[in-house]
């Protein structure tokens, strides 16, 4: 086997392993609520707290990766991984299964941070096109695969194997770096400790302000505290990175234009899916009532778009298709899916979400196919490591923040109609009382559809703007950088 196709299975193992037990989590919310007795914010952390900790730690590991080796922190990151998903599967109490999971995101920030390194180190060209959108197209089928495989594997097996098989699966990880050739920028720097633990902090700050108000009110103090951590962090945050001579986040890349508008791509990619991806299966489970193999197979609608997409997307852009114009159509795509599938009801079937789902997914699918590669292009090698893990930074930061405000507005707009925080906090997670389950259902449907076109409308702004900010003056200096 080529050294480089051998690198390139190892990622792409990665890239489909932990988007599964990312979005499988969110189908067996339902049953570990009930099995530890919680629900609303703390059940929703299972998924959230994996997202926000990947995301605060992903530049960290992608510095890492730079400064002491690729291949080194992928391994790393593989091993912390298994222990996690291990520990999730154990866990006899809430408070241990949040833990748990931090551990596994944890692992998750090495793994997929320089994992994207390690792409860009060993791909050039047009190459590194396909290597990318062959990551993209095993993310995205990674993502809608997990609902259906953690559904069948929580009806035979239980909520707690749903974390246990991606234990192997981190142990395999492992075993492919074998084959992988170590890589790292040709010069060692001191590693920005100062700068990555600000950075952490302040993401997550920030996330668990955003989370916890909601149920709390924004007047509590664990929230008002949360926030000013995650503001004051951020906003120091600059002098440092502008002083240190190795920043774990180099304040350059922010300033370029066409960098920044794949990063608000990838992130609005992130705040299209991620939501829907999280709290789908929970109401296609209750007030809808299938079973989670049924929700499972619902949530696989989007994997044929997100599968067969991205190569397509590199493709056109391969040969003279300009990626503003395929960004922007992909993300106006992402909006509309949202907007139809506002037609949502408690005895929707399979043929009714068949529709809004595929289209989504067809917008994730051309996205994914070149915000990796795009992106990658607006920096040097010796920087791989810094850019993959910012990307995935916004990229992962996105998908925690949106958890927390789709659930935070869920819950919200909940509150509003029953009256109490408690009530909404467990409805909104799929656990309906069985007393006024009819009128609980309903309410809950508003708020979906409130939610989604919301998101929808963010989507196509944001669409729009970042298509502006990639667009090539001279197309010619485009086809010459890829």
């Amino acid at each position: 086997m080529p050294p480089a196709l051998g690198t390139l299975l190892v990622i792409l193992a990665g890239f489909l392993a932990l988007p599964m037990s990312m979005s499988g989590a969110s189908v067996a919310i339902p049953r570990i609520g009930a099995d530890l007795d919680t629900g609303g914010a703390a059940a929703q952390w299972v998924v959230t707290g994996y997202f926000l900790t990947a995301s605060a730690l992903m530049l960290v590991a992608g510095s890492l990766a730079d400064a002491l080796g690729r291949r080194r922190i992928y391994r790393l990151g593989a091993l912390v991984y298994a222990i996690g998903s291990l520990a999730a599967a154990v866990a006899p109490s809430i408070g241990l299964l949040l833990a748990a999971r931090v551990l596994t995101g944890l692992g998750a920030a090495g793994v997929m941070a320089s994992g994207g390194a390690i792409l860009a180190a060993t791909f050039t060209g047009v190459a590194r096109t396909r290597a990318f959108a062959a990551m993209g197209a095993t993310a995205g089928f990674g993502l809608a695969l997990g609902p259906s495989a953690s559904g069948w594997v929580v009806d035979s097996l239980g909520w707690r194997m749903g974390f246990g098989v991606f234990a192997l699966a981190g142990l395999v990880l492992m075993v492919g770096t074998l084959i992988l050739r170590e890589t790292r920028a040709a010069a060692r720097s001191r590693i920005d400790v100062t700068g990555a633990a600000v950075l952490a902090v302040g993401l997550a700050g920030l996330m668990l302000a955003v989370s916890q108000a909601p149920a709390r009110g924004w007047a509590d103090p664990l929230v008002i505290v949360a926030l000013a951590v995650g503001i004051v962090g951020l906003i120091v945050l600059i002098p440092i990175e502008r002083h240190a001579p190795n920043p774990v986040l180099d304040l350059a890349l922010l300033r370029n234009r066409r960098f920044m508008g794949w990063m608000l791509a990838a992130t609005t990619m992130a705040f299209g899916y991620g939501g829907v991806l999280a709290f789908l299966p929970s109401y296609l489970q209750s007030p809808v009532g299938n079973r989670p193999s049924t929700t499972g197979l619902i949530m696989l609608l989007p994997t044929v778009p997100m599968a067969l997409l991205p190569p397509l997307a590199a493709r056109l852009v391969n040969r003279g298709a300009s990626p503003a114009a395929l960004i922007t159509g992909a993300l106006l795509l992402l909006s509309g899916g949202n907007v139809w599938l506002s037609v949502l009801h408690p005895d929707v079937d399979i043929a009714t979400l068949a529709g809004p789902l595929l289209t989504v997914g067809a917008g994730v699918g051309l996205a994914a196919g070149i915000i990796d590669a795009e992106a990658m292009n607006q920096i040097d090698t010796d920087h791989a490591g810094m850019a993959a893990g910012m990307l995935n930074t916004v990229r992962g930061g996105a998908n925690a923040l949106v958890l927390a405000l789709f659930g935070a507005a869920l819950i919200a707009l909940l509150t509003t109609t029953l009256g109490s925080p408690e009530l909404a906090g467990r409805v909104a997670t799929g656990n309906i009382p069985t007393t006024d389950a009819e009128i609980l259902a309903r309410h809950l449907t508003g708020a979906w559809r409130t939610t989604l076109i919301g998101l929808a409308g963010l989507c196509a702004v944001a669409g729009v703007v970042a298509g502006s900010l990639v667009r090539t003056v001279d197309h010619h200096e485009h086809t010459a950088s890829t």
